[in-house]
């Protein structure tokens, strides 16, 4: 692995930093995880496939939900899955009046949004936060496409996808989805991405203002940086990473995607639905 790509890497598992475990004298029996993840050493990728990998459809069929479940054995930097993002502070089955659950959690975890502060610091100190996405931009029709197989999403690979101008929203599907990376607990620095070239050309010659992709990165690992660059210094175009677009149809959709609102914070988790 050369130099540069290796720092990227490190930049990648510095932003998903591990989580500090949380204690708390509660007296309610706090519980080193939430009993939802009872099972966890138990839910790998068969497991997985067999309960989440399919679509998962509401509304008679209408609405889709592209998703991934904050189980522990998303991918994550440095360490073996993602591990539980929330713990129960008051049990009820320990005495406690109620259930009282904490999350705690990378921003940059599974499905989730950039905003432009993630990696333009002057972005960040601006405060040019998830709380400051366009939701015109995040809600509305969007395109799900696939993308040629044997390749990064390089300038000639989107040219070769002849997508209409005005299109305005674009979920890339990839090589991504076929290898189930987001059903393995390992990053996988093969994953497929946006090359430089490919991210200006976008930039230069379509109408594209989100760009969503099934990995947790929208840039391809030689080009960590430089291709989140292209679309975060512009401030008006939205990468949303991650997605679970297993099974789903190729078109268009009516796209909504919502991030929590905090404050100035450089990504958040995302719940994203394509209704039909």
């Amino acid at each position: 692995m050369s130099a540069s790509p290796l720092m990227a890497m490190l930049l990648l598992a510095s932003t998903l930093a591990p989580r500090v475990p949380v204690t708390r004298g509660s007296g309610s029996g706090t519980s080193a995880a939430h009993p939802a993840y009872a099972d966890a050493t138990a839910y790998g990728l068969a497991a997985a496939s067999a309960l989440e990998a399919g679509l998962e459809e509401y509304g008679g069929g209408r609405i889709v939900d592209i998703t991934h479940a904050y189980r522990p054995e998303l991918p994550f930097p440095g360490r073996d899955g993602l591990g539980a993002v929330t713990r129960l502070t008051e049990s009820m089955a320990n005495g406690s009046v109620n259930n009282v659950s904490e999350l705690r959690m990378v921003v940059h975890s599974g499905t989730h949004v950039d905003a432009p502060g993630h990696m333009v610091q002057e972005h960040f100190v601006a405060g040019l936060g998830v709380d400051k996405l366009d939701l015109d931009v995040l809600n509305g029709p969007a395109l799900l496409i696939d993308v040629p197989r044997d390749t990064n999403i390089t300038a000639q690979a989107m040219e070769s996808l002849n997508i209409t101008q005005g299109i305005r929203r674009v979920l890339f599907r990839t090589l991504n989805t076929d290898r189930k990376l987001m059903w393995t607990k390992e990053i996988d620095t093969s994953f497929v991405g946006f090359t430089e070239d490919g991210a200006q050309w976008l930039v230069d010659n379509t109408d594209i203002k989100l760009v969503g992709i099934d990995y947790l990165s929208v840039a391809a690992f030689d080009h960590l940086i430089s291709a989140h660059l292209v679309f975060l210094n512009r401030r008006d175009i939205i990468p949303i990473e991650g997605l679970k677009l297993d099974h789903v149809k190729t078109g268009v959709y009516m796209l909504h995607c919502l991030p929590l609102r905090l404050i100035g914070c450089d990504g958040s988790p995302i719940r994203c639905i394509l209704i039909k």
